[in-house]
């Protein structure tokens, strides 16, 4: 690399490892860096990306790294985006009225009041269909959770779909159809209140923004269009601009954000470090007859001779077709915008068209030993090997298989989610055992377990790898049991994992508790309510005790039994019943009923001070439901939400103060959210204010620890695929991975595919093949195989399917290959 000016311009840099790509990155940032104070903007798609791109930046320099991470700004791409926006246009607001979280309250206000929505249309019968939804129950959250899905939509069609909105707002009931020329489609009947209600809301946001014409508060597709005209006639960068963006690692952009990378590239030093899997052109590539126009990327190699047409998408790797679709479209949008001549001399590797930076994953192993499976077959998708291009080499020595002793690549299946956990537990010790004898020490943080969901995972997690303790005796020294294993949990829900948002979370459900002793003790878990309330650990036993002997059972008291229907249940075994029992007994000890009251007597001496921080928890619990009865506005929520964590929460931790914080922070965006696009006043009941905050507490960010010292654990998300030696895969069973999404009905783009969207099934499906990529020396893939029941044999995921259909046709030399690969666990 050459340091000689500073090149601007789209740098799009492909590889096939991860790894190799992060020191390309971290060489030209050495050898390119920024003026002092300035900072490196980095956008990731995942907290784990993020967390290891700066482990690397900060290893010493004769590690490959530059000593220190700092000025590094991580950044999630349509964050950056709209920064971006707002470095061309000052105008535009830090908070867009067409973001997601505003565009729902402002269409929640506008179908709660659905009489002002039929005024603003001049068919009002297109509403219809929305109005009979609406109508089908009185639950309050019908129109919310309605506003959130329109709300949802539209931001997929502001970011996918710029050009329907466009024709819409200019009064159009169309859509665009992109092809090999782009035609107009009529919109069905039913879904015509679609681009009506959309000028209904943005003719709603424009009035009341008319007071503040010093913002810009357009829809996002308008303002785009008008910053990439601006990029291109503009002839000075503004000042905000970073003058260096890299885009690590991300499997799929939107073509907005891409068109607006390339238009800032005539400024901005803009580089894409894209994982691709394979060295040869594949873009033709697809499960289908469609041809494969060119066969080798690097060099000119003509197609096979004596081949049809129609056979010639056979000749790539089947598994790359299947599971490669998302990196396929997304390739192919990064080369219609690359500008490899700009840059191609100033890298020490080029080839073609473009920078590519590819190695063989034989490389790694010496060539007089046998490769490990697992190596070949991440070998047959680098080089585009087809079946039978496999089978012919399979039969050649140096594609031999040594199964007893290489375990590169194994299945197994198990009877339930516990059982996976428990045989994880058990291979995870069989393994540093075994790396401990052969002299190469396998380190906890280089292994990786990927599940498709980690909430049902967590308490098996818990249960197996928890009962085994490393911990300080009362002389200093560590004790740890041997079969203890260091283990972390990422991606759980902050409430998931926080005792005080647990907790805080409970107090919201209050309406619909029935405060079982179960329920309330699970509060008294919590040292900061415990703290508010003058109580500690030690006196739950006691408080236990208590509880048990006066009969409490649950419920509050007769009033709140009957607000759950259940009023013929009476007073006997409520709170209030036993408390009234539990106060009678410290007066006046062992006697008779009182007024119907029999006393307990076993509350007495300097332990009743107990009774006393009981008494005031159930009276506190009984005034929030009370408080909390009224539908408020935002601003009254927020008020009313910060006095409930003031009564029952005093911080006894960083992580309770983080909690406390999160909560406030939750309800000052809710406010904001809900201030510009004039539904501060809307009055939002408790069941629909409970679910906003709850899902503001849950934004994931970037910030979530990843990577530490010990086994993680996590949800198979975006490029969460990094490099480790060993990667388990639990739970790829038939009918959790791919993971489902059902669309809604009326999403339009449902039926209209363009490079670049957003699907569901296609995301896993490449996620699969990222993972299969990532591990260096061993994949572990399990699946509940057998019924827990009755032992019926159960269907793997069909991605473990295709793997395994794979294996046997590519090695038939071998006689039942996946069956020796795969080893079925008992139930117990």
């Amino acid at each position: 690399m050459q340091n000689k000016d500073w090149p601007t311009g789209m740098m799009v840099i492909q590889g096939n490892q991860l790894g190799t790509l992060r020191d390309v990155m971290t060489g030209w940032i050495k050898n390119h860096p920024l003026k002092p104070l300035e900072q490196e903007h980095i956008l990731v798609q995942s907290n784990g990306i993020a967390q290891w791109l700066k482990m690397a930046l900060a290893k010493d320099e004769d590690e490959g790294g530059l000593g220190i991470a700092a000025a590094v700004q991580v950044q999630l791409p349509m964050r950056f985006l709209w920064q971006g926006y707002r470095s061309f246009n000052g105008a535009i607001p830090s908070i867009s009225p067409f973001d997601k979280a505003p565009l729902t309250w402002c269409i929640f206000r506008l179908l709660s009041d659905v009489e002002a929505l039929k005024r603003a249309v001049d068919e009002p019968v297109v509403f219809d269909p929305l109005l009979a939804f609406l109508g089908a129950d009185d639950d309050p959250r019908r129109v919310y959770q309605l506003a959130a899905k329109l709300a949802d939509l539209y931001d997929q069609y502001q970011v996918y779909r710029p050009d329907w909105l466009a024709q819409w707002q200019a009064g159009h009931n169309h859509i665009i159809k992109q092809g090999s020329q782009q035609k107009y489609a009529s919109i069905p009947a039913k879904y015509l209140w679609q681009p009506a209600l959309w000028r209904v809301i943005t003719r709603d946001i424009e009035a009341f923004n008319q007071a503040t014409p010093q913002s810009d508060i357009r829809s996002r597709a308008d303002i785009h269009n008008d910053i990439i005209d601006l990029c291109h006639t503009t002839s000075h960068a503004p000042a905000q601009l970073p003058r260096r963006v890299i885009v690590f690692g991300i499997s799929a952009l939107p073509h907005t954000m891409v068109e607006f990378l390339h238009a800032i590239s005539r400024f901005t030093q803009v580089m894409l470090f894209v994982h691709n899997p394979c060295q040869h052109y594949w873009g033709d590539l697809i499960e289908g007859n469609q041809l494969l126009k060119q066969y080798n990327r690097a060099t000119n190699h003509k197609l096979p001779q004596g081949v049809s047409h129609q056979e010639l998408h056979l000749m790539g790797n089947p598994l790359l077709a299947a599971w490669g679709k998302q990196g396929r479209d997304y390739l192919h949008l990064l080369d219609q915008h690359d500008q490899a001549e700009q840059y191609r001399e100033r890298f020490a590797i080029a080839s073609g068209s473009s920078i590519d930076i590819f190695h063989s994953p034989l490389d790694a192993f010496p060539t007089d030993h046998c490769m490990p499976l697992l190596a070949q077959l991440q070998d047959d998708i680098f080089e585009l090997r087809s079946v039978e291009e496999r089978q012919e080499l399979s039969l050649t020595e140096q594609a031999e298989l040594d199964l007893e002793r290489d375990r590169s690549l194994r299945f197994f299946t198990a009877h339930s989610a516990l059982r996976e956990i428990e045989i994880l537990h058990d291979q995870l010790l069989n393994e540093f055992e075994q790396a401990h004898k052969a002299g190469t020490p396998l380190l906890a943080r280089e292994i990786l377990v990927m599940v498709p969901d980690i909430n049902t995972y967590v308490p098996h997690i818990r249960a197996v790898f928890g009962r085994y303790k490393s911990q300080l005796n009362d002389s200093g020294d560590r004790q740890t049991d041997p079969r203890f294993i260091p283990f972390h949990i990422a991606d759980q829900s902050q409430r998931g994992n926080n005792k005080l948002l647990a907790a805080f979370e409970h107090l919201l459900h209050c309406q619909d508790a029935r405060f079982s002793v179960s329920e309330l003790l699970d509060l008294l878990d919590t040292p900061a309510l415990l703290a508010r309330f003058d109580l500690s650990e030690e006196h739950i036993p006691r408080l236990h005790q208590w509880i048990a002997g006066s009969n409490i059972r649950w419920g509050l008291h007769a009033q709140h039994r009957s607000e759950l229907n259940l009023a013929p249940m009476g007073e006997q075994n409520s709170w209030l019943f036993g408390l009234r029992r539990m106060l009678l007994g410290y007066a006046v000890g062992s006697s008779e009923a009182w007024q119907g009251i029999e006393a307990y007597d076993e509350v007495s001496g300097l332990e009743a001070a107990l009774l006393g921080p009981l008494v005031l928890l159930i009276d506190t619990i009984i005034n929030t439901r009370e408080t909390l009865k009224a539908a408020r506005t935002a601003a009254e929520w927020g008020i009313a939400i910060n006095t409930l964590c003031q009564q029952f929460f005093i911080p006894q931790s960083t992580p309770d103060s983080r909690a406390l914080d999160t909560i406030s922070m939750a309800l000052r965006r809710w406010r904001e959210h809900c201030d510009i696009v004039n539904s501060a006043a809307v009055t939002i009941p408790l069941e629909v204010a409970r679910d906003e905050i709850l899902s503001h507490i849950d934004q994931p960010s970037l910030t979530q620890k990843f990577l530490g010292g010990a086994v993680n654990f996590a949800t198979l998300m975006p490029m969460r695929a990094i490099p480790f030696k060993h990667i388990y895969m639990l739970g790829m069973n038939d009918s959790d991975y791919p993971r489902s999404h059902n669309t809604t009905d009326f999403d339009l783009m449902a039926d209209d595919y363009r490079p670049g969207d957003r699907s569901r099934r296609e995301d896993d499906r490449y996620l699969f093949l990222e993972a299969v990529l990532s591990a260096r020396e061993k994949l572990v893939i399990s699946w509940l195989g057998h019924s827990i029941r009755d032992n019926s044999e159960r269907a793997p995921s069909v991605l473990v399917g295709q793997l395994r259909d794979y294996l046997s046709s590519g090695w038939q030399h071998i006689d039942k290959l996946v069956e020796k690969l795969t080893t079925h666990h008992p139930l117990q």
